[in-house]
């Protein structure tokens, strides 16, 4: 699939190698409540989704969260009421935006970051759409760029 904002037309890619969901590895030296504390413990220090996949991974050897819990991350801090608010791709995009505000009002003649803040706020409210669609958000919630200023300043 072509990307919507970008000349690129995608690229393929290598895939995970098939392995057994729910069947712990051979090669793994923690057990399953040992990774469930670790996962706690960076969740609770606010550390990123993706950030204690990758801590997992480098420190802990754990190669594939799904292969070790049979579900996803996510699944896993959703049930512990340990995930954000907030989606983590949709707070990037916010903090994006903001930042490009807080550069326009110091260059106001800026045209190339005035077109790539409609491209991060049209990001923004596709991505709205679609947590609204799936449940993630309240169908109330809307993207305001003074909240959003707000909601980064206090993270």
């Amino acid at each position: 699939m072509a990307k919507l904002h970008t000349k690129g037309k995608g690229k393929s890619k290598s895939r995970k190698p098939d392995v057994e969901i729910g069947k712990m590895p051979e090669d793994l030296k923690l057990s399953k409540e040992e990774i469930e504390k670790i996962v706690e413990d960076l969740a609770k220090q606010h550390t990123h989704q993706a950030m204690i996949g990758q801590i997992l991974k480098e420190k802990y050897g754990v190669k594939y969260f799904k292969q070790v819990f049979g579900k996803r991350l996510g699944k896993v801090l959703e049930e512990k009421g340990l995930l954000p608010q907030l989606p983590q791709d949709l707070l990037d995009l916010m903090k994006k935006a903001v930042n490009i505000r807080a550069h326009l009002e110091k260059n106001h003649k800026d045209v190339h970051n005035k077109i790539r803040l409609a491209r991060v706020e049209s990001k923004i409210w596709r991505l709205t759409k679609y947590y609204k669609k799936e449940g993630v958000l309240p169908s109330d919630w809307k993207y305001d760029p003074n909240t959003a200023a707000l909601l980064i300043k206090g993270e």
